[in-house]
């Protein structure tokens, strides 16, 4: 425990002077910590040193860690098929990766049945990677027109995933577009959206993303010491 303590200890700072720098405090940014490669017991240790937050990017694990820890929040933050919509649909705090129609029709007819509204982030391929997933760019206001069809779906916000670079800098520009098109669309009056979080950052640039605007990181390898992959 006493690394996994160290570790959170430093990324906490991180994301504090990160904050400061973009004129806000830490306070203001949400830590959501990937366990994606983390076991049971390493969950705990770390919601027993604060973290509150978890994502999972495969259902399987998402309901098997969120058994076993049923107190903390939950986020999906991995691609989402469509027959996978009934494990999630009122059981996760929040969907990070909404990124096609058919899915969100698919949500929508779930929440209905059930009663309740699902909570998602609409996610752009902003810097137009052929094989990442998200909505194009030129896709996302009529994408968020369109969801004032679905009554039981909630668009908060925009998600996105930065090209896996060597240098954090080379991503600062698709993090300042990202927020730059958040701001813009928020002025804007859209049925069921309220564009008020801006999911975006990763081990390896979450301190970019954050002078850029970002209040939600997804943060894995520098919580729980692993080896570094193509996301979080």
């Amino acid at each position: 425990m006493k690394q996994l303590r160290e570790n959170i200890q430093k990324v906490r700072q991180r994301i504090e002077r990160a904050a400061l720098r973009s004129g806000r405090n830490g306070s203001d940014i949400l830590l959501v910590a990937v366990s994606k490669t983390a076991d049971i017991a390493q969950v705990h240790e770390a919601y027993q040193l604060g973290i509150k937050h978890f994502g999972e990017n495969r259902v399987q694990e998402l309901k098997r860690k969120m058994e076993a820890l049923p107190e903390a929040e939950w986020h999906m933050i991995g691609r989402l098929q469509t027959n996978k919509v009934k494990d999630i649909v009122g059981k996760v705090t929040l969907l990070h990766s909404l990124d096609r129609w058919k899915l969100a029709e698919k949500l929508n007819e779930r929440a209905a049945v059930q009663g309740v509204t699902v909570p998602a982030l609409l996610q752009v391929n902003i810097a137009g990677e052929e094989k990442k997933a998200g909505v194009e760019m030129s896709d996302v206001e009529a994408f968020l027109s369109a969801v004032g069809e679905l009554s039981a779906l909630r668009i908060y916000g925009l998600m996105t995933i930065a090209p896996l670079l060597e240098d954090a800098e080379a991503a600062r520009p698709i993090f300042r577009e990202l927020y730059q098109v958040k701001e813009k669309l928020a002025r804007k009056s859209y049925k069921n959206v309220e564009l008020k979080f801006l999911s975006m950052g990763m081990s390896q640039d979450f301190e970019v993303a954050i002078e850029e605007g970002a209040n939600i990181v997804r943060i894995g390898s520098a919580i729980f010491d692993q080896k570094d992959s193509p996301m979080y």
